[in-house]
């Protein structure tokens, strides 16, 4: 991808001039010819091809989800389409003993071999997608990728269209200019023999890459019917049985017999999705291995449950997978590429209008309409400014998360910053609506901060990123305890804690959790109370 971006770059110089161009290719193509350079390009283009046959060859089966095999066949596209642009660089430079310039590129597939042209576009579009889609894959779970990932997208975007640019303005510069001088006898033989060359080493190389996917095949089912010799049963208590060469893993059984299985992390065991029970045949099962052992403690399965993915039964076995598939058939086209769940500490805000029944009572319902969206415009807003996101609203409570793209200690500033926006928003609200209400606008927040489990979670249309877990349980406790107290915003200790701000100012008190042997310590504002300093500073920091 490194050579690539390069590459692209540099025939993006050409928007400037071809002279241009050809001056950055001391920079940007000169690196790569020498020979630790070469080593490395030609190293990785070589592990990159092996790895897909390598893949060819490992599956049991060849039936497989469309994402994978558009993987599989652009790895082993990817080779072919550029193989005449780099075998016919390479002849021309050994026969002739001339280098490449863009002139001559564009002249040769802007005029000469349009076609080849076309080709080489589309070989470059294929290949910059494969690699983008690559790096989305392999970095899609570090912490600071959704941070980074927008301008990766800017980036990933620009650099084909410049380069794409680059080559259609040295294509005109060419056709504008005068047809070069017919070349002489010498140069008309050598012409001839990098023609005869580059298609004789072309037809080799595509020789040689269909010789090796039919290789991988032909060994491939040279194993498979060895395998047959030695099949085994793997039994659905739904009655379907499907026979498999030992070896074969119980997802991929699933898909030869035909059975619908779910499994959203593709197979390999980043997910728990595709577990099933084993009803019989358990003794002889080899033991889980590493990374399906911490996946089943991580969801703390008992012994009989174990990922269809990496079980690989020795021996006939029975199994019921628990998510049932033609249930899940039900679920939109896209959720099972929604974003995979992840552990996340973030900081979550409950808030609620108090008394809200009592003052929807004998009020017109465009009135009550209009009273909701005024409240829920200051709630988003406050959140939304403060750098939180809006989850959800649940009648006249609203739920929001702070900490998906940053640190927790700066999402529990955060959090308190939105609280006391929201606070005096709610404020000025009344005072403008204070011939309207019986009595002035009050809410009731709890903030709480921990681990959460963060993911796309729905259906349909309906589909967002959320959090659920012990620590939104928590927070909402706290938006109920703040009631209870007739309290503006009841904060546990552990926000005050990692926002390392000031709320001593605030009465401290203890408040039982469900499910927990010790209460949760908190800071409790009163309703009417002036924000102190720490709510001041957790604001300004969150503007700034």
């Amino acid at each position: 991808m490194l050579f690539v971006a390069m590459h692209l770059a540099n025939v993006a110089l050409n928007l400037v001039s071809i002279d241009t161009a050809d001056a950055g290719l001391e920079w940007l193509t000169e690196p790569w010819r020498i020979l630790p350079a070469k080593i490395l390009l030609y190293g990785a283009a070589t592990v990159h091809i092996v790895l897909v046959l390598r893949t060819l060859y490992l599956r049991r089966t060849l039936k497989m989800p469309g994402k994978e095999a558009a993987q599989v066949l652009l790895g082993l596209l990817i080779p072919l389409l550029i193989a005449e642009h780099v075998i016919g660089v390479h002849v021309y430079r050994a026969i002739t003993g001339l280098d490449v310039d863009y002139e001559f590129v564009a002249r040769a597939l802007w005029i000469d071999s349009p076609a080849t042209g076309v080709k080489q576009v589309f070989a470059l579009l294929v290949i910059w997608a494969h690699g983008c889609l690559g790096l989305h894959f392999w970095l899609r779970y570090r912490d600071w990728y959704p941070t980074a990932a927008p301008f990766l997208l800017i980036g990933a975007v620009l650099v084909p269209v410049l380069g794409l640019l680059g080559f259609a303005e040295a294509g005109k510069v060419v056709l504008a200019q005068p047809t070069p001088p017919t070349p002489d006898a010498i140069m008309a033989e050598r012409l001839a023999t990098v023609y005869l060359t580059k298609t004789a080493f072309l037809n080799l190389a595509y020789a040689v890459a269909i010789g090796a996917v039919a290789a991988t095949l032909a060994l491939r089912g040279l194993r498979q019917a060895i395998a047959r010799r030695n099949l085994i049963e793997v039994r659905y208590e739904s009655g379907q049985v499907v026979r498999v060469p030992r070896g074969s893993s119980v997802l991929e059984a699933s898909r030869i017999g035909g059975i619908p299985h779910y499994a959203v992390c593709g197979g390999r065991g980043r997910c728990s999705t595709c577990r099933v029970r084993v009803t019989a045949g358990s003794e002889a099962l080899p033991p889980p291995a590493p990374l399906e052992r911490a996946t089943l403690s991580r969801i703390h399965a008992d012994p009989s449950v174990r990922l269809a993915c990496q079980l690989r039964p020795t021996a006939p076995l029975t199994v019921l997978p628990l998510l049932v598939a033609d249930r899940e058939r039900l679920l939109p086209a896209g959720a099972g590429r929604a974003r995979p769940g992840r552990e996340q500490d973030i900081a979550v805000l409950f808030c609620d209008i108090r008394g809200f029944t009592a003052l929807a009572d004998h009020r017109l319902p465009y009135d009550i309409v209009f009273l909701l969206n005024r409240y829920f415009a200051i709630v988003g807003t406050a959140v939304e400014k403060s750098g939180g996101r809006l989850d959800k609203f649940i009648g006249d409570g609203a739920m929001a998360l702070f900490g998906l793209d940053t640190s927790t200690a700066e999402a529990c500033r955060q959090a308190l910053a939105a609280s006391a926006a929201i606070l005096a928003e709610l404020d000025r609200l009344s005072e403008e609506l204070a011939a309207e209400l019986p009595a002035p606008l009050k809410v009731a927040i709890g903030i709480h901060a921990g681990p959460t489990i963060v993911g796309a979670m729905g259906y349909g249309d309906t589909m967002h990123v959320t959090a659920i877990g012990d620590t939104v349980n928590v927070a909402s406790r706290l938006e109920s305890a703040a009631k209870e107290f007739n309290a503006a915003i009841v904060v546990s200790d552990t926000v005050v804690a990692l926002s390392g701000l000031d709320l001593s100012d605030y009465e401290a008190r203890e408040i039982a959790i469900r499910g927990s042997a010790r209460p949760l310590h908190v800071r409790v504002v009163p309703q009417d109370a002036a924000l102190g300093s720490g709510f001041a500073e957790a604001a300004t920091q969150s503007a700034a």
